[in-house]
């Protein structure tokens, strides 16, 4: 039985077929959806160039935008809906969330926005790594 399944969410394109699939798992259950987008504060980008302040709020303020859109496509579909945005490092964040808040099945894109890795990206293969809960991964088209 899944009560709460926890959908990592960059916004991007690439993530949207996971989302998808998480919203349908959850359908299935009846669980409740957990969206989470994680403002990175440690990429290798974000250290070398450096962010500002406004900037960091526009990122915050755009992981709102998204993870409010999936909570009211899971309340369309007759669902509870949790989003939250965390700041700091993605597959840290994302793992820590689902073992706060008793998730039974977390749902991550194989790559997302701005990945070169081949196979996984790097977020999913550290949280599939690090997380001792069930991680569900959805490869794009």
């Amino acid at each position: 039985m899944l009560d709460n399944i926890l959908i990592a969410t960059d916004g991007s394109d690439k993530v949207s077929v996971a989302v998808e699939h998480g919203l349908d798992l959850a359908e299935v259950f009846g669980a409740t959806v957990h969206a989470i987008y994680v403002v990175e504060t440690e990429a290798a980008y974000i250290l070398t160039v450096g962010v500002s302040d406004d900037e960091m709020e526009e990122y915050r303020e755009f992981g709102e935008e998204v993870v409010t859109d999936v909570v009211e496509r899971a309340e369309q579909r007759g669902l509870d809906g949790v989003g939250v945005v965390k700041t700091g490092k993605i597959s840290q964040e994302i793992v820590e969330y689902a073992h706060e808040n008793d998730i039974d099945n977390v749902v991550v894109a194989e790559r997302g926005r701005g990945t070169i890795e081949k196979y996984l990206g790097s977020n999913a293969e550290k949280v599939v790594r690090m997380c001792s809960k069930p991680v569900t991964v959805v490869r794009s088209p």
